[in-house]
């Protein structure tokens, strides 16, 4: 097989802030995988919260051997960006050699659409509240919060969209007392979720917590391997592909944390329509779905995802599976 990577951008449609930084554009690498016959393709977006960058992830893809499958890919690349793409790419181009959809070779029904969220970045309350109003017409509306004074920012968002379904991600930026004092108001305020309150390395205060509001693991959930340390601080589990490390991870996440009693959020990192294609087929019947990065964007890929008032579609098959 004949492995390439190209780093391409995307320009952001507005300025996206979260409690760790703000950024314009979405940079991510593109993966191609070629038999001679056929091409299959996946992308990943390298993350720094994870030590990752666009340097280090393509080094990794590049020293990859010549031949592999995808089971061999546990061996050869740690869960995160670089086996994601990869793990798609080869999902693409054994679906293009079957002449078969991906969610027929891997056994599931035919997905169909579901409701995202649409996140409205870290800003100040008014500002916050305007771009509520602005998108009040959407079901579902994620809040970056992830600072000590967010009360303000809660109530701005609520009077901006009274009627839309509301989750919130701290992005690892409260402290337990932050989040203690908040959780009431996130009840009153009808706030249906909570994503990542605490840093993931001091999420040992949720234990015991009371949690009105269902909380999230996303920086504490990569993999399978991180669900015994989430038992009793989290209700639910946050499943990206670019942090389990490709389809075939997040699938098995998804069965094995349903089977010990969690429910299931599916994220994105801020990426095409090609990174969240895959996505779509984890996130059947999720609690929550969060496959918004297109939105996101001033340009996408050729053939982009379709989103309606039905929610994510799935992919074409001239995007990708």
């Amino acid at each position: 097989m004949d492995i390439s990577v190209t780093a391409d951008v995307f320009k952001l449609a507005e300025v996206f802030t979260i409690s760790r930084g703000s950024r314009t554009e979405a940079r991510v690498l593109t993966v191609r995988i070629s038999d001679g016959g056929q091409q299959g393709w996946g992308e990943c977006v390298p993350y720094a919260r994870y030590d990752e960058t666009l340097e280090s992830v393509r080094a990794e893809i590049e020293g990859l051997p010549s031949n592999f499958t995808r089971q061999d890919l546990y061996d050869l690349l740690p869960a995160g960006a670089a086996r994601n793409a990869v793990d798609c790419a080869l999902w693409d181009i054994e679906a293009k050699r079957a002449g078969k959809r991906v969610w027929d070779l891997a056994g599931l029904a035919a997905p169909r659409p579901e409701i995202t969220a649409y996140t409205l970045s870290l800003a100040d309350p008014a500002t916050m509240q305007a771009q509520a109003a602005k998108h009040a017409h959407r079901p579902l509306l994620k809040i970056k919060l992830g600072t000590p004074d967010d009360m303000a920012r809660l109530e701005a968002v609520r009077a901006g969209a009274p009627k839309s379904r509301i989750i919130v991600d701290a992005n690892e930026g409260w402290t337990a007392g932050v989040y203690a004092d908040l959780a009431p108001h996130l009840v009153r305020l009808g706030v249906q979720l909570v994503e990542q309150p605490l840093p993931a390395g001091e999420d040992d205060a949720l234990i015991g917590m009371d949690r009105p509001v269902p909380v999230c693991a996303d920086e504490s959930c990569h993999d399978r391997a991180s669900l015994p340390g989430l038992k009793g601080k989290y209700d639910v589990v946050n499943i990206k592909l670019d942090k389990t490390g490709g389809l075939t991870e997040a699938l098995a996440l998804r069965d094995q944390a349903l089977a010990e009693g969690y429910k299931v959020m599916v994220g994105c990192m801020v990426g095409s329509s090609l990174a969240m294609a895959p996505a779509t087929l984890v996130a059947q019947g999720a609690l929550v779905t969060d496959l918004d990065g297109p939105l996101l964007l001033a340009e996408d890929r050729d053939e982009p995802l379709e989103f309606d008032a039905a929610g994510v579609h799935p992919p074409k098959a001239a995007l990708w599976g």
